[in-house]
């Protein structure tokens, strides 16, 4: 079963590559995004990940949450589902 992750306080310059390139030696990346402003084009400072097992995303967490990376301490956790928001679609009547 896979496991999507959260990473938060990337430097502003990491892309898909490299964050994909920090947790593969934690396990298989099969899926790694840097959110990215649609304004200015640049990173958001955070990425969503996808591991191939909870095994290989409890050992990536294990191994950054609280560690360095490039002078910025890194917050990895596993990402939360989506809640519903109570949003009630009302159709247009014509």
């Amino acid at each position: 079963m896979t496991k999507t992750l959260n990473v938060d306080n990337l430097t502003l310059g990491m892309n898909h590559s490299d964050l994909e390139a920090l947790l593969a030696p934690h396990g298989t990346v099969l899926s790694a995004h840097v959110v990215i402003d649609s304004d200015t084009g640049r990173s958001k400072g955070y990425g969503v990940v996808e591991m191939a097992t909870c095994e290989q995303a409890q050992a990536a967490i294990a191994a950054l949450n609280g560690k360095d990376s490039n002078g910025r301490m890194l917050t990895v956790k596993e990402a939360q589902p989506q809640e519903d928001l109570g949003v009630i679609q009302v159709a247009a009547s014509a």
